[in-house]
């Protein structure tokens, strides 16, 4: 009888450390999976983020046929995420990880959508916006993968005596799709985007030859036209936006072009830049203060910053004084 008891302990010992080893076995299987597909995604980001900082004059065509290569590979990158098993330990962390996934394919989808309003000029500055938004939902990708399932994956690795890292440890890849927190902001954007288009100073090279430069014609809040030499009444609350209307008079399109707003005797101020002004033609250019002022009546002014080759910028500023009430 004690023989047959001891049989049966040792076959349910022998059964149980299968079964560890197989979970084990499961969940490396598992975590380098992960690894593989991070590792292309991760490719895929170097390559999106190639195609925002062109050398040479952007070619809109080119880059969208670029981008929509990279949507490909993500969408690719994603179907082999939801065709995973995760091991019970893990299965949060693989809703995760499809989340990261799912938001990397949103951002450049949506990028891909932004590329050839963001090379031309009266749409310009609003593609510009919206492909800071989506390179922050990348950002947010990276977050969500570093913080919630490369740490998670880590922990169950470790709970079951599996190495991380090292010679013989699973390899967690580091999940880094945006390459610089600076790709969330939109001047950031503009410049990488345009710096190889004519008259750009971004290059560090010498402006084209010909006439440079802006006049600013107008500044508007809500549709009313500012008046100089006259009281003019802007509700403080929210802050408000100052559309700039400004016209290219020089012989070359300009890139980077600044406009900036500001409230003298305060801090309140705002900044925009346009991406790209074409040579003879009339844009907007929509400056919203960062805060607004406190109320009562300040000077107001407002510029279209002097760009590379420009000799004369008296008409790149107006003051106004503004009640804010």
């Amino acid at each position: 009888m004690v023989v047959v008891i001891i049989f049966v302990v040792l076959i349910a010992v022998g059964v149980h450390s299968c079964q560890v080893n197989a979970d084990r076995s499961a969940l490396k299987d598992y975590a380098n999976s992960v690894s593989s597909l991070i590792s292309r995604s991760d490719d895929n980001g170097r390559q999106v983020f190639s195609v925002l900082s062109p050398s040479g004059t952007p070619n809109a065509s080119t880059l969208q046929n670029e981008i929509n290569q990279a949507r490909q590979t993500a969408a690719a990158v994603l179907s082999g995420a939801r065709s995973l098993s995760p091991p019970d330990s893990v299965k949060t962390a693989n809703s995760n990880l499809r989340l990261a996934l799912q938001m990397r394919l949103d951002g450049i989808s949506n990028i891909g959508k932004e590329i050839q309003p963001a090379l031309g000029t009266s749409t310009s500055s609003d593609a510009i916006n919206a492909i800071a938004a989506e390179t922050a939902r990348l950002y947010a990708s990276d977050a969500l993968y570093k913080d919630y399932v490369a740490t998670a994956l880590a922990s169950a690795l470790h709970a079951n005596g599996i190495a991380v890292g090292g010679a013989n440890g699973v390899t967690i890849n580091s999940g880094q799709f945006v390459p610089d927190v600076q790709w969330v902001l939109p001047s950031f954007i503009a410049s990488k985007l345009h710096t190889a288009l004519q008259g750009s100073s971004a290059n560090g090279g010498k402006p084209a030859p010909g006439l440079h430069g802006h006049t600013l014609n107008s500044v508007s809040v809500n549709g009313t036209t500012l008046q100089t030499g006259s009281p003019n009444t802007v509700a403080v609350k929210p802050a408000p936006t100052f559309r700039l209307n400004i016209t290219n008079g020089g012989q070359n399109n300009e890139t980077n072009v600044v406009c900036k707003v500001s409230v003298n005797g305060t801090s309140s101020s705002g900044q925009t830049v346009i991406p790209q002004t074409t040579a003879g033609q009339t844009t907007n250019c929509d400056v919203t203060l960062k805060s607004p002022p406190a109320a009562g009546t300040y000077t107001v002014q407002a510029t279209v910053e002097k760009v590379p080759g420009e000799k004369n910028t008296s008409n790149n500023s107006q003051s106004y004084t503004v009640t804010f009430g």
